[in-house]
């Protein structure tokens, strides 16, 4: 049985999907389930990891996206379809959100979602387990893709230019060269993550990698944000894979309106910033985590 958070969230999903063309304001959902606007605003917040507003204007940008790379429906309408009364303000919203406007987005033809309807497949109980440790991270094998695949729907806001079919072939390939690591909670996958060396792949030499790597994918579960399983993975990395070695990881730019914590998350880890790239045409920035730095930082404090 679902939790009571869960099944409450699900609910206002349910509403949202159903009236994704009507106004969705927070106090409307809220009346339309019977709760409060507080209750459901923090309850909605705590366990997708969004604000329900920004979960309902990333819903609506990713079917507008879909829309103008597969349907005939003019810029005007789909505009109005998504809730703006301009094709102005539709324009705005929709390049701050995918960095193209909407017609030169439509004219590349390459749709990506900023947020995919799968939380009614991913959430679920409280937490089981709220005592982690390393070793509860282990290698993911191919009977977890389906689980894993589960999470990376759940958490594609971290993944700029998030293609399914390219990111599950790549999937078997980190699985098949032990790049895949995987966290469970009972059968529910909880956090994945998957790396490289700095070469696109990694040489095993007793038993670890060696040198330098970098963080390719790394997403954990909303409703176990609290439990420092990013921090887990980190130390599985820093300690065991690449034992003193870099680490590095290219994400969301400062300022960047999709980034829903992405960047903020790897600055708590202790990443420095460093250079500015574009990837699959996105703006991003590179970071480095140092465990050298780490330690400094810490005999410092």
């Amino acid at each position: 049985m679902r939790g009571q958070k869960a099944y409450i969230a699900l609910q206002a999903i349910a509403y949202i999907e159903d009236n994704l063309r009507e106004c969705l304001e927070l106090g409307r959902v809220a009346d339309a389930l019977g709760y409060s606007k507080f209750h459901l605003h923090r309850l909605f917040s705590e366990t997708v990891g969004l604000p329900l507003h920004e979960y309902v204007r990333r819903r609506r940008l990713t079917k507008a996206a879909g829309e103008l790379v597969y349907s005939g429906e003019t810029v005007m309408d789909i505009a109005l379809a998504s809730g703006y009364g301009s094709r102005q303000a539709f324009t705005d919203a929709f390049r701050a959100m995918y960095k193209a406007a909407p017609a030169r987005f439509r004219e590349a033809g390459k749709f990506y979602p900023l947020q995919l309807n799968a939380f009614a497949g991913a959430l679920g109980e409280e937490p089981v387990k709220g005592g982690f440790v390393q070793g509860d991270i282990t290698y993911a094998a191919p009977s977890d893709a389906e689980g894993w695949m589960g999470l990376a729907r759940l958490k594609v806001d971290g993944y700029p230019y998030f293609d399914e079919a390219e990111y599950t072939e790549n999937l078997y390939r980190y699985m098949e060269e032990k790049r895949a690591l995987i966290l469970r909670d009972g059968g529910r996958v909880v956090g994945i993550l998957g790396f490289s060396g700095t070469d696109g792949g990694c040489v095993r030499f007793s038993g670890d990698f060696r040198g330098r790597g970098s963080i390719d994918f790394l997403a954990v579960h909303p409703q176990y944000r609290a439990l420092g399983i990013e921090e887990l993975f980190l130390g599985k990395l820093t300690e065991e894979i690449f034992p003193g070695g870099e680490l590095s990881v290219t994400t969301y730019r400062a300022g960047d309106r999709a980034d829903t914590g992405c960047r903020g998350m790897y600055l708590r880890l202790g990443f420095q910033e460093r250079e500015l790239l574009t990837e699959y045409g996105y703006p991003t920035q590179r970071f480095v985590f140092s465990p050298g730095d780490r330690q400094e930082e810490n005999d410092d404090a």
